[in-house]
């Protein structure tokens, strides 16, 4: 069995840009609102194929860790974004993969003050919540067809989330 110990790393716009958007206030701005609001423009676009754009909240539980990943999911026909109600940091793995998650391509990232936006069809892990229950605003689609794929990973792969805490790059 060959076994996958996965660390996260940082999360930078280069980083995640094959999976994402950083959703963020770095980077380019400009005042509106007669100078008293900045605006980080168009941070992410929201894919939607022939369906519509929807707001949520989801509640996410605190996750363990060491944790085993047994599975990954994609959303084909939108993009989904997570934008965190607080400053706590989570945790986002995502990897890359056709028509079923390769996971020699996972990447785990750590997550603080930052949303992020999932490419339509990125594979990627359900929240990860760390030490505590989280809200995060979720932007994503709704419409005809099935957008949503869940694949497990074969038994002869073992992968683990370290309790490692050192985020350091």
């Amino acid at each position: 069995m060959r076994k996958i110990d996965l660390l996260p790393e940082p999360l930078t716009v280069s980083r995640f840009s094959e999976f994402g958007d950083v959703i963020s206030t770095n980077g380019d701005s400009y005042p509106i609102n007669g100078g008293t609001t900045q605006r980080f423009h168009r941070q992410a676009t929201v894919e939607c194929n022939d369906g519509e754009a929807i707001i949520s909240v989801f509640q996410a539980q605190p996750r363990r860790l060491p944790m085993k990943i047994t599975m990954m999911e994609r959303h084909p026909l939108g993009s989904q974004a997570f934008l965190p109600c607080d400053d706590q940091a989570y945790l986002v793995l995502v990897c890359l993969g056709d028509d079923v998650p390769n996971p020699d391509t996972l990447r785990l990232f750590h997550v603080q003050g930052q949303g992020i936006n999932y490419h339509a069809g990125t594979w990627h892990f359900p929240l990860l919540s760390l030490e505590t229950v989280r809200n995060f605003w979720v932007v994503d689609r709704i419409g005809n067809g099935n957008n949503l794929d869940e694949k497990t990973f074969s038994d002869d792969v073992e992968i683990i989330i370290s309790e490692h805490r050192d985020h350091s790059e």
